[in-house]
């Protein structure tokens, strides 16, 4: 098999992976017939989850409002933290509008949130 066809293949790699992984460690040789059947499987699972159940990078919505859930802070909080006004805020969790770069290095920086994230790189 060099490439997972359907979900009926999917399914069954994937429950050969979870009987092999007992029987495979670290000190496992590359060379032990499960460790090359583990190894080859584990590659053909991953390119079919990847192509067909990939979760994709998150928005800056979605991670401005993770944040907020977790830090316990309403919108008129995080304003006072970020020095933007409601109405920047609002059009930012809204979709509206995107942050100038000035105000993406604060979001970063006060949030926690990655660059690559708050400039959709």
């Amino acid at each position: 098999m060099t490439k997972i066809e359907n979900e009926e293949q999917y399914r069954w790699a994937l429950q050969r992976v979870e009987e092999l992984l007992p029987y495979v460690k670290d000190d496992t040789p590359l060379s032990d017939p499960r460790s090359m059947e583990l190894e080859l499987l584990s590659g053909l699972v991953a390119d079919y989850s990847d192509a067909h159940y990939s979760i994709g990078e998150p928005s800056l919505i979605d991670v401005i409002k993770l944040r907020m859930q977790e830090m316990g802070l309403s919108q008129s909080a995080l304003c006072k933290i970020l020095g933007i006004t409601p109405s920047r805020i609002h059009a930012f969790l809204e979709g509206k509008k995107e942050p100038t770069l000035r105000q993406a290095r604060i979001i970063s920086r006060e949030l926690n949130i990655p660059p690559a994230i708050v400039l959709g790189v």
